[in-house]
């Protein structure tokens, strides 16, 4: 038996308010615990989006009173709210940026806008960018500018972790996360997750090359963060004629990396530094008490959306074989999950920026 701290996902999209036919703070909990991950920082592009006090509120008590693990919420930076967001930055996860795409109130369409979000942001919180390519580069510039912390959203490319890569080594304050679809998939992938349907192949960033894959575990020493970017949409939404961008993936991370320790190209300790050390480090987040996983390392079995929590229903890794089972999860000294199981009420998570 393999036992590991409770794992952190900095990168969850729990659709809750607005969307909650997809996955709400119970469900989104439920699958996070049963994949090991205890604690999940909410993405802020809702509807209404989380971009001021009041819908900031309306997502804490939403996950005050549904969520199984512990939490934090993101808050989204707009086109007009960077006077405002500073205010609340003690009670947020960190200030998302979407520099590329995204919808609504949180489109950052030029360079401008971003500027009094980088000159007003405290410094000491997490700044966090949704940026592909050349706008990851221009993210990249303005953290040297402005000196302060970035961190990079999913990366993808080989050319972004070699920017990275060189961007540590003149000590611009920038780290990234990497995810599990961006690791074990690539497009040549796509006709066999789609199943005939290719809106289920659709994901933004996009998934790349073989070589862009590669380039990724070869830089891996470069990579601060396992994050799944855990976004569900309903089987119908992805087969239909405009399907939405995204996969679901929290309750897939541990097993497929654990298949990777299996395979040697990771180690355990590579998990806790980029699961648990990392993003605690990087997001100010406390350590959780009497906390963690239990696995039984050397049990086969296949990934089935059947048998997972997340409301969406489906996954782009159905059938695969992976080693490493998940058999039981203590949250705050308590079994929160075991063998197949939720065992805590809703409202049991914790709101991590409460408790700092």
């Amino acid at each position: 038996m393999l036992k590991l701290p409770g794992l952190i996902d900095p990168h969850v999209h729990v659709r809750e308010p607005g969307q909650t036919h997809k996955e709400d703070w119970d469900t989104a909990t439920q699958a996070a615990l049963a994949g090991g991950v205890t604690m999940i920082l909410a993405m802020p592009n809702t509807k209404p989006p989380i971009f001021d006090a009041a819908t900031l509120d309306l997502a804490l008590n939403a996950a005050q009173e549904k969520a199984r693990c512990d939490y934090a919420q993101y808050l989204g930076a707009g086109p007009d709210n960077a006077e405002i967001v500073p205010l609340l930055a003690s009670k947020a996860a960190g200030l998302k940026m979407y520099l590329d795409s995204t919808f609504g109130e949180l489109r950052l369409n030029d360079m401008t806008l971003w500027t009094p979000h980088f000159q007003n942001w405290p410094k000491n919180m997490p700044l966090v960018v949704h940026s592909e390519s050349r706008s990851m580069a221009a993210a990249i510039l303005f953290a040297a500018i402005y000196d302060r912390p970035v961190h990079v959203a999913h990366i993808s490319l080989k050319e972004e972790v070699l920017l990275i890569k060189a961007a540590k080594e003149r000590g611009i304050k920038v780290t990234c996360e990497v995810c599990p679809h961006h690791l074990f998939l690539s497009k040549d992938d796509i006709p066999t997750i789609s199943h005939g349907h290719p809106g289920r192949g659709e994901v933004r960033p996009r998934l790349a090359t073989k070589e862009d894959v590669n380039a990724l575990w070869a830089n891996m020493d470069v990579i601060d963060c396992f994050a799944t970017d855990h976004a569900p949409h309903t089987l119908e939404e992805k087969d239909s004629d405009n399907p939405p961008p995204g996969f679901p993936g929290v309750e897939t991370l541990l097993p497929l990396l654990l298949t990777a320790v299996s395979e040697k190209r990771l180690t355990a300790d590579d998990i806790i530094q980029r699961s648990v050390i990392n993003p605690r480090k990087i997001f100010h987040l406390p350590e959780q008490q009497e906390t963690f996983i239990e696995i039984d390392e050397h049990t086969e079995y296949e990934i089935h959306a059947a048998d997972m929590f997340s409301r969406c229903s489906w996954t782009p890794f159905e059938n695969w074989k992976v080693k490493g089972r998940v058999t039981r999860v203590v949250l705050r000294g308590q079994t929160a999950f075991e063998d197949g199981k939720i065992f805590v009420e809703k409202g049991f998570g914790r709101n991590v920026k409460e408790e700092i």
